[in-house]
């Protein structure tokens, strides 16, 4: 069993307008992508679904309805390998139009203050030498979260839902070396909120190599409810046989979610990887298209 702890810091502990109710629901929903996933290609009928988890099929839907804003069955089409290619047809990002205009494309990013700090190996560990960081772990729409913050931003974001607490602290810490860390989720509670919100600044301190920052970038264009590949993003960043070194950049975002790496997939429509869990990549994409079509 992992050992995950939920901060009971600001209040509840989650952002605006999300309650335990909202946690609770996003169990549900985890445990119905594990169901589905299960399914192969022959989708589950609400009823199928509903007692897989326990609940009526009445109470499932509302629960459902509640977290997602669409019926089940539509959310089951959003989890599915050819949605994601739905996606790439008819919501692909241009990431060079996207870059040369300057355009973030989301609301939740359009004031975001992001401080990069590339340097070298031997500068980022003297650098990091005694910084204090908090951490905290919180609720969040796709299950329990690590963050983590020194006094400019949030610097490091990873989720548990399909990682042990421990190697994601492990994870999230190494990239800190000699910081000095201390679990105080007060400190970092607006940020937070304001990040699973979608409004609000939420500051961020991300430290980085220059090749990766591009990339980093790159993502940040990339609207909520969009996806692009990873070849497209080598191509913005003007280094188009680079495919390989962008697919490992993604992988090394410091804060999931808050730039976007959930939003690059292969070319042939496939997921392709995520640090943190591809159920939470497919949630996380489901979760966007859902409320972009509404």
């Amino acid at each position: 069993m992992r050992n995950i702890r939920v901060a009971a810091a600001c209040g509840s502990a989650y952002p605006a307008g999300m309650d335990q109710e909202d946690a609770y629901h996003y169990q549900v929903v985890r445990r119905a992508i594990d169901v589905i996933d299960a399914s192969g290609p022959e989708m589950p009928s609400l009823d199928a679904l509903a007692a897989e988890l326990g609940l009526s099929p009445a109470h499932f839907q509302r629960v459902f309805s509640r977290w997602v804003g669409v019926s089940p069955k539509r959310y089951q089409q959003f989890l599915t390998l050819g949605h994601a290619k739905t996606l790439l047809r008819d919501r692909f990002t241009t990431l060079e139009t996207s870059l040369s205009l300057g355009l973030s494309g989301s609301g939740r990013l359009h004031d975001l203050f992001i401080r990069w700090e590339a340097m070298s190996p031997g500068e980022f560990a003297r650098a990091a030498e005694g910084i204090m960081i908090h951490h905290g772990v919180f609720s969040t729409p796709f299950g329990p979260a690590l963050a983590y913050g020194t006094d400019r931003g949030l610097c490091g974001l990873g989720f548990l839902s399909d990682r042990d607490e421990a190697e994601a602290r492990a994870d999230l810490e190494g990239r800190w070396p000699g910081a000095r860390f201390v679990e105080e989720p007060n400190a970092l509670c607006s940020w937070v909120e304001a990040a699973f919100a979608q409004s609000g600044d939420t500051a961020l301190h991300v430290i980085g190599a220059p090749f990766q920052i591009k990339v980093w970038e790159a993502l940040l264009s990339i609207p909520s409810g969009h996806v692009t590949t990873y070849s497209s993003i080598a191509e913005a960043i003007g280094n188009p046989a680079a495919i390989r070194a962008v697919g490992t950049a993604v992988g090394r975002n410091p804060v999931g979610f808050l730039i976007p790496c959930h939003r690059a997939i292969r070319k042939s429509g496939a997921l392709g990887g995520y640090h943190w869990g591809l159920p939470v990549k497919r949630a996380m994409l489901a979760w966007e298209s859902a409320r972009a079509e509404a």
